[in-house]
């Protein structure tokens, strides 16, 4: 049985909702669609449908904060509080743009990824909102001690982005990592109010994840975006069309190589690094959403699955894991 039909197979007994695409280049090498991106009118996804990709935001946000330092706006010894003024007093003094890059910052987090729903989700629909969210959670541990996946991190980072350009954080993304990209279906959506050729999240309950995200996503997670629109990113980060290639490997160079209970994954600035191989990976999971992009420098593969159901990507990334496009 071939790649596309062990596909074809998984998806039949997962019942796989979502896209998978990989390619060398601009060379597509394998490519399929299953699923519905709105069940209630039976529009089928397509390669080119738009998923959530919830913490895939991460890898662009790591982004326009570099894109800054090379600008000369920021610094990764820029300590936050320069930045955030009286704002989110509990923040220690001492967190650096670094600290939150690397998830060692140590602040509280305000949206733990295995609970309930983020804070008044219906809340989170720009910088203020995001604001009266992540205050009140006491620092966790000394600045730089240890690494702690923390979303609040990457909402704080958005933050420190838009005060140090004087532009909002959206449109940072839009012109500073989307753009150079050439990644046109990807961008900020409210959950409240997509677009046409998006797909709707569905929850284990059938019903849509419409009160389960945020309105509208921010650093640490929920923008929209494609398949080919991935690709597209991999091929332009790789070039140095985003951030110069030297920033590349510094940002895929490991900064923790223990990650908590991820043994199985190092950590960059940004993105997730296997502890085996030379692969670059970003990944998100949330209600009704589950995604992992992987991009292998040596062989120039890139290997996509979006999906609009919270575990659907998975089975579907380990077997293209254990059987890389064209190497099978």
């Amino acid at each position: 049985m071939d790649l596309g039909e062990e596909i074809d197979r998984l998806a039949g007994e997962t019942r796989f909702s979502g896209v998978v695409l990989a390619s060398r280049g601009e060379e597509t090498v394998l490519s399929s669609a299953h699923g519905m991106a709105h069940r209630g009118y039976a529009v089928p996804n397509t390669v080119d449908t738009r998923f959530a990709i919830a913490s895939g935001t991460k890898g662009f946000t790591a982004l326009v904060i570099v894109s800054l330092i090379v600008e000369g706006l920021l610094s990764l010894g820029t300590r936050v509080r320069t930045l955030l003024g009286a704002d989110l007093p509990l923040i220690d003094d001492g967190v650096t743009v670094e600290h939150l890059l690397a998830h060692r910052s140590g602040i509280g987090d305000y949206y733990d990824e295995d609970a309930e729903p983020p804070p008044r989700p219906q809340e989170l629909s720009g910088p203020e909102g995001y604001l009266r969210a992540l205050g009140g959670f006491p620092q966790q541990f000394p600045p730089g001690a240890r690494f702690a996946y923390n979303n609040g991190g990457y909402a704080v980072l958005a933050i420190v982005a838009a005060r140090a350009a004087n532009e909002p954080f959206e449109r940072l993304v839009r012109e500073r990592v989307c753009a150079p990209a050439g990644m046109a279906d990807t961008a900020f959506l409210r959950s409240d109010e997509l677009p046409g050729r998006t797909a709707i999240g569905y929850l284990e309950s059938g019903r849509a994840n419409v009160f389960s995200l945020p309105v509208v996503g921010f650093g640490d997670g929920g923008s929209y975006s494609t398949a080919p629109d991935l690709r597209a990113f991999w091929t332009a980060l790789a070039a140095g069309r985003i951030v110069p290639r030297e920033w590349v490997a510094r940002m895929t160079a490991v900064h923790s190589a223990s990650t908590g209970t991820r043994q199985e994954y190092r950590y960059g600035l940004g993105f997730w690094l296997p502890a085996r191989g030379d692969a670059v990976l970003l990944e998100g999971y949330d209600h009704g959403v589950s995604f992992r992009s992987t991009y292998r420098p040596s062989s120039g593969l890139t290997c996509t699955v979006l999906s609009n159901t919270a575990e659907g990507a998975w089975p579907m990334a380990a077997l293209l894991e254990q059987e890389p496009p064209g190497d099978s």
